[in-house]
């Protein structure tokens, strides 16, 4: 007799899923905002950039604190404790005026953003067999992206009809009521208590008879698990152990160097162009109209569901080519923007529309940066290891953030007045150098990983 699946695990799994979509809103709340903020606060194109940079240095910078944290108080209060940052953030920034009041706003809502994605992954592990992990993973990038194209469209017209503050109360108001979900649904692992049973001391059946798809049997991919830890020097804990020093000999393993330069080099085009830049390259460098602008926008999102969808079940079962699947797809992105820097005059709209479905495949790329990081990371560190891998693609988003805001001033080209095409050509171009950058260290690391692996009798994963 078959035993029933248990459902619990897909209900904790998806509203983990549905706070990190909440965490997407937050952080790509000025996606299609850029000129309303900069009329709103009356500031130039750097400034306007300084609200994702020191959003995203927040992020970048918390990671590895947070994946400490992580290892140490769980899944369900890092993500329930990283939603309270955000809506303190959004109600902030919903009610204040000046404009570093409102940075700070930014910093709350980077924080709370930079607990919620690696919690979530750092939780999938612990519900869902291995050879489910691939394709769950790419589904919760999904529905994270799902979040995006809320940002997008919806959340404009929000606040162009109820206005900024009410815009602004409304999306807090949406955390605070998937905060209270997820303190009574999820939990760290089966047998883990919810935030409600934490509080109560009390665990109620549905914890106590809690069952993980981990549990049963595996195909041939579980042999997909991580470096048997003592093929590991360096993973030794004990006390006084420096965050320095973990980050150096965690990153003595080739693998776990592979991973961050996969998720450095594959989403950074699409983080610039969907949480600042992208409006106004569409309205003020192009010229087409708030509108059409949205629906491009609203097609990048919407692209990028769709290749979360198809990467999910590839990564699965190319286990040994998805490296070369993420560099493929970087490659298509620099050929597409290296075409639009190129064309003379305003792209067509076919190449605009090549652009505007290329590359958001650089988002569910990166994730192939957690499935080779899950081959090589001790389970033990996964939380730190996540975080340190997740730092990649965001440090060299606010890279390119604030220099195209730069070369934007420096062009005279720094206000919506003042936007035109030639000066978002030179801007856009920045991206350049970090997918060069990016590529070479993915194909270094990947032939350093490849010897260490077989040093030690195992293939590339």
């Amino acid at each position: 007799m078959r035993t029933a699946r248990p459902l619990l695990p897909w209900f904790v799994w998806g509203v983990a899923a549905i706070a990190y979509a909440v965490a997407v809103i937050n952080r790509s709340s000025l996606a299609a905002l850029g000129p309303a903020t900069q009329h709103h606060f009356d500031i130039d194109a750097t400034t306007l950039a300084a609200f994702p940079v020191i959003q995203l240095v927040v992020y970048a910078a918390l990671q590895i604190p947070v994946g400490i944290l992580l290892d140490k108080v769980g899944t369900t209060n890092m993500v329930l404790g990283g939603g309270v940052l955000m809506l303190i953030g959004q109600t902030a920034m919903a009610t204040v005026d000046n404009v570093w009041l409102a940075v700070l706003a930014r910093v709350l809502v980077g924080a709370g953003d930079a607990c919620t994605f690696i919690s979530v992954m750092r939780m999938l592990p612990e519900w869902f067999a291995v050879r489910q992990l691939p394709t769950v993973s790419q589904v919760t990038g999904l529905i994270g992206q799902a979040g995006q194209l809320v940002s997008v469209t919806p959340l404009a017209l929000l606040v162009g009809a109820v206005g900024w503050t009410q815009g602004f109360l409304g999306l807090a108001a949406v955390g605070l009521l998937v905060t209270i979900l997820g303190a009574f649904v999820m939990r760290d692992r089966p047998g883990a208590p919810t935030l409600v049973e934490q509080i109560t001391g009390r665990r109620g059946k549905l914890t106590l008879n809690a069952r993980s798809l981990a549990g049963e049997p595996e195909a041939v991919t579980s042999s997909i698990g991580p470096p048997q830890t003592s093929t590991i020097p360096l993973v030794d804990s004990h006390r006084g152990f420096e965050v320095i020093d973990r980050a150096r000999r965690m990153l003595r393993i080739p693998g776990i160097r592979l991973a961050f330069w996969l998720h450095f080099t594959s989403p950074f085009a699409a983080n610039v162009f969907l949480l600042i830049w992208g409006t106004p390259f569409l309205t003020g460098g192009v010229g087409l109209s708030a509108s059409q602008s949205g629906a491009l926008l609203s097609i990048t999102v919407v692209s990028s569901m769709v290749a979360g969808l198809v990467l999910g079940p590839l990564s699965s079962r190319f286990v040994e080519r998805r490296v070369w699947i993420n560099v493929g797809i970087t490659l298509a992105i620099a050929i597409v923007w290296g075409t639009v820097f190129l064309w003379p005059g305003p792209p067509p709209l076919w190449l605009l529309l090549a652009l505007i479905i290329v590359m958001p495949l650089g988002g569910p790329a990166s994730m192939i940066a957690f499935e080779v990081l899950r081959s090589h990371s001790p389970r033990s560190f996964a939380g730190f290891a996540t975080g340190l891998v997740n730092t990649g693609g965001f440090i060299a988003s606010l890279i390119v953030i604030l220099l195209i805001g730069l070369v934007l001033d420096v062009q005279g080209a720094g206000s919506p007045d003042a936007y035109s095409l030639t000066a978002f050509k030179w801007a856009f171009a920045v991206q350049v150098p970090l997918w060069v950058l990016g590529i070479t260290m993915v194909l270094i690391e990947r032939r350093r990983t490849q010897r260490w692996m077989a040093e030690r009798g195992r293939r590339l994963r």
